[in-house]
């Protein structure tokens, strides 16, 4: 049973994803951010795989924001590693603000083109 702000949240993101789609040139970076944790992965919608993640488990010291900056890091030297430079940004529908937002200019720092 969900509540009406996870199904606010699915509405938009599935609004999203019909044009969002990552291939094996450009991935999709997906951001799932929960209350305590947040999560990102490079994927390949094409071939189903995901190429590169990183998540913020192992990092509760650390203040949210900060929690996310540090696995935007951690996602772009993995996805370079990997080979990847260019993605496609999938928010799944949170909004671009706070954490998301940190997450993502730490990508971009880390040499991620979006």
């Amino acid at each position: 049973m969900t509540t009406k702000k996870e199904q606010r949240r699915l509405k938009i993101k599935f609004r999203i994803r019909k044009n969002v789609t990552g291939s094996a040139e450009r991935p999709r970076l997906s951001v799932f951010r929960s209350n305590k944790q947040i999560y990102a992965q490079v994927i390949n919608d094409l071939t189903g795989t995901t190429l590169a993640s990183a998540s913020s488990l192992g990092l509760e010291k650390l203040a949210k924001i900060e929690q996310a900056k540090k696995v935007g890091e951690l996602v772009a030297a993995h996805a370079k590693a990997a080979g990847v430079e260019q993605v496609v940004f999938d928010r799944n529908g949170y909004l671009y603000h706070g954490r998301v937002q940190a997450l993502a200019e730490a990508a971009r720092e880390g040499g991620l083109k979006f």
